[in-house]
């Protein structure tokens, strides 16, 4: 069980500009935008808006992008730009493609004026460092290469009852893997403005998977820099209308066997090359190699298919991960 949630989140009290405003901001300190994407989530929006709220790092502010919310989502939304004031958070009209569409359009449209952005989910709750924590990881990289900061989560239930957390991945992040593997959810993900203009240079049009597979795929793909944390720094809000759920457990693993035999992980990865191909040029040498020696598997008869698969250097972060796409290459779907 969490310990009890802070007085702000058990009343729904919205913290006063005071609060959000009680660090003091000198002009070389760092500003993030949070990048948050709303469907009808008044359930648990407050909770989620308050530990922004509280993090210890507060030049931030927050641009909502709405997929046309039909319940109390808008006039939560809107006391809280009026409580916090200034410019805190405004709203935006999300394109109504989906989720995947709509984190990467409202990527793809902030201003760059910050030089960090975060992702944010709905119906989360933050712990109070993790914009710092972050940070601290981004900070001393290069700011004209992109960088990604991504990390594990604590998973609750629609109680706040921790219920586990996500699987720890331990081989380095790199364009190999995220070939046939997405490490990190998109909730936890912050990167540098470097990244922001390599979505927006992309494009919003683009039919990915995942906002976060496809952060994943750009960012090391075009020689950025991935930073994974093996500590969680948020609460992943596990509940029946989640769009995206855990990745762990036996029926996860049975879930992801039933995809892979119904064909859908050989048609996510068709999206996935599809979208990279249309970024070919920006791709480094050793990214473009990798992708053609992993289509080159692809197309292969079964005899070959291994030798080119080995060739392209793809893995997976887990043995059960490593012995599904040995099993995927086997029966033709890669």
């Amino acid at each position: 069980m969490v310990d009890p949630l802070p007085q702000a989140v058990q009343t729904g009290a919205i913290p006063s500009r005071e609060a959000v405003d009680r660090q003091d901001q000198d002009s070389h300190v760092s500003r993030v935008t949070i990048l948050m994407c709303t469907y009808n989530g008044e359930r648990f929006l407050s909770q989620q808006l308050d530990s922004i709220a509280r993090q210890s790092f507060q030049n931030w502010d927050v641009l909502v992008s709405d997929d046309g919310s039909t319940d109390a989502t808008l006039d939560i939304l809107r006391q809280y730009a009026d409580a916090w004031g200034d410019g805190k958070l405004t709203v935006r009209q999300g394109p109504q493609r989906g989720f995947a569409a709509n984190f990467l359009s409202v990527a793809c449209v902030a201003s760059g004026q910050s030089e960090f952005y975060a992702w944010a989910d709905q119906d989360d709750i933050w712990q109070e460092h993790k914009l710092e924590v972050a940070l601290k990881s981004l900070q001393h990289l290069p700011m004209d290469i992109p960088a990604l900061y991504c990390a594990r989560t604590e998973l609750i239930d629609d109680t706040g009852t921790v219920t586990g957390r996500s699987p720890m991945f331990p081989l380095p992040p790199c364009f190999a893997n995220a070939l046939v593997q997405s490490i990190a959810g998109g909730n936890t993900m912050v990167f540098n403005r470097s990244a922001q203009a390599l979505f927006q240079a992309a494009g919003a049009h683009l039919d990915i998977v995942s906002h976060d597979w496809w952060a994943y795929l750009l960012v090391t793909g075009t020689g950025g820099q991935v930073v994974y944390d093996h500590t969680p720094t948020l609460l992943y809000r596990q509940h029946d209308t989640n769009l995206i759920g855990s990745d762990m457990g036996a029926r996860a693993r049975l879930a992801r066997l039933r995809m892979m035999f119904s064909g859908r992980f050989k048609g996510w990865n068709q999206r996935n090359i599809a979208a990279l191909e249309s970024v070919r040029t920006r791709l480094s040498k050793d990214s473009q190699l990798t992708l053609d020696l992993f289509q080159k598997a692809r197309r292969s008869s079964v005899f070959t298919r291994f030798f080119w698969l080995r060739r392209s250097g793809v893995y997976r972060q887990t043995m059960w991960g490593s012995l599904g796409l040995i099993l995927a290459a086997a029966i033709n779907r890669l």
